[in-house]
């Protein structure tokens, strides 16, 4: 006879908050969201961490390098989708990567034959207007000059001039020579009203740029998220098909944390990915693993080494697995389950696996609930879809712009990977839709206003860190006519009036 559980699963629109006592101490800019991004042992500190408690989804809609970047520089993370080729999800991971480092490879190199043609090309496939022309046109060639978007004037220029003839020379240039510390260089930045500096070695071979921009971010951004190099972390999601092969090209790219992508992490394909992770690297790789729903699906997860588990199955706006197939389990529900395992087996084991909540995320306030339910940090699709950073086209409408926003489970993504079915590279059904999500603009502005409801919310709980949320928290269920209560009700509601002229 099948088990039966006799409580219904509920979803985060189900619950509400009761106030705590709040101390004058109790404030949204003395709120710290840091959170564990990977497992730990009781009493150690975070090997990795968040700023913010917030990360975005594996998806082709949703993560490409932009939005990683964006998302660093606020104190989060991202996961490079994995339903691409190896080469294209590691260059995106050396996007990222090479983006914010105190030391920057020059990725925009020319010779001194080379045309304005090829410097307006290079632009445009880069994003970057620093070009640096050696004598090889190599990254690591003889430095011959620079060229930057103030030495040459499209609409008076022939394109076929060569570069040679406008960069500026080498004889002319302020550099610095290695070895030279980041604080030197941004000294010699200062001192001599720089935007960039150029290294080279002692046989004048470029080694690396040093940005006035970088110095000016991290001083605008102090929660940005870097690695000991100075440089943006990045995550990089897997499957459990060809990870012997994409593992290590990911690793190589500079992946700081990995995420098998799948729909349902209860299953020997996760475990056998992460026995071979573990086989070859040891603990050195972090990867997390997932998606499960119960105590049993957490446990078994933890046991094989996972370095955190995330949470959900069918809640995501664009998910369809549970009208599909039946399979999944209310959000809230879900959480709360695995947030209990997740501490039984700490004062079991003494080692603290983190959870991550996936789907069901609606309004801003699920999100304070979802970390008060246990939640360590937050995995997000639509939310992070609808801005500018997003790889997504920006659509007009019917008259409103939106963003496309599509689910791996589509006929449109094609991943197949993710979903347990044998050898067989297809999908037979999908799990997924394709759609438009309102476009929202810049993923700063958003993020900002969000995450102060959140630090907002902690405080009315008497709650200045994710932990004393977690330990503190009063959650009660509400009924159908609590809800219409908690909304405007028995008003007329006045219009907005015409909209101010732009």
């Amino acid at each position: 006879m099948a088990t039966y559980i006799s409580e219904p699963s509920h979803t985060f629109s189900e619950y509400l908050l009761v106030p705590g006592y709040s101390d004058a101490s109790c404030i949204p800019s003395n709120v710290s969201l840091r959170t564990p991004l990977v497992r730990y042992r009781k009493g150690e500190e975070f090997p990795l961490s968040l700023n913010i408690p917030m990360v975005s989804a594996i998806m082709q809609s949703v993560s490409g390098s932009r939005m990683a970047e964006a998302l660093a520089r606020e104190g989060g993370i991202s996961f490079i989708y994995g339903s691409q080729s190896i080469e294209s999800e590691s260059a995106m991971v050396s996007q990222v990567k090479s983006y914010k480092a105190g030391f920057v490879p020059s990725d925009s190199n020319l010779k001194p034959t080379d045309t304005l043609a090829d410097v307006i090309g290079l632009k445009q496939k880069t994003g970057h207007s620093t070009v640096a022309v050696t004598d090889s046109g190599k990254s690591d060639g003889v430095l011959l000059g620079v060229v930057t978007s103030r030495d040459y004037r499209v609409s008076r220029m022939d394109p076929d001039t060569p570069v040679s003839t406008f960069m500026t020379p080498f004889s002319k240039l302020v550099y610095g020579t290695e070895p030279l510390t980041l604080s030197d260089a941004n000294d010699i930045l200062w001192e001599h009203k720089l935007n960039q500096l150029p290294i080279i070695d002692s046989d004048r071979r470029l080694k690396c740029f040093v940005f006035r921009k970088d110095y000016d971010s991290h001083k605008e951004n102090p929660n940005e998220l870097l690695d000991s190099k100075k440089r943006y972390k990045v995550g990089a999601g897997i499957n459990s098909r060809d990870f012997k092969d994409r593992v290590p090209a990911l690793l190589e790219a500079g992946a700081d944390v990995l995420c098998i992508d799948s729909s349902e992490g209860f299953t020997e394909w996760q475990k056998r990915t992460l026995e071979w992770i573990r086989s070859e690297y040891g603990d050195s790789v972090k990867v997390g693993a997932g998606n499960i729903v119960d105590r049993e699906g957490f446990d078994f997860l933890a046991d094989c080494g996972a370095d955190f588990v995330k949470v959900g199955i069918g809640g995501g706006s664009i998910c369809i697995t549970r009208e599909t197939k039946g399979i999944g389990r209310g959000q809230a529900t879900a959480l709360i389950d695995v947030a209990q395992a997740r501490d039984d087996y700490m004062k079991k084991t003494g080692i603290y696996v983190p959870i991550c909540s996936d789907g069901g995320l609606v309004y801003d306030y699920h999100m304070a609930l979802a970390l008060a339910m246990g939640a360590d940090f937050l995995m997000l699709g639509r939310y992070f879809a609808r801005f500018d950073e997003s790889p997504t086209e920006k659509i007009n409408l019917n008259g409103s712009y939106v963003k496309e926003y599509w689910g791996e489970g589509s006929a449109r993504a094609r991943n197949w990977q993710r979903y347990d079915m044998g050898g067989d590279k297809k999908l037979f059904f999908v799990e997924g839709v394709d759609s438009y999500v309102p476009y929202a603009g810049s993923l700063k502005d958003n993020l900002n206003l969000t995450l102060s409801k959140v630090r907002s919310t902690m405080c009315n709980c008497g709650a200045l860190t994710i932990s004393d949320l977690q330990k503190k928290a009063k959650l009660t269920l509400v009924s159908s006519v609590s809800l219409v209560e908690g909304g405007a009700h028995d008003v007329i509601l006045k219009d907005k009036g015409p909209e101010p002229i732009k």
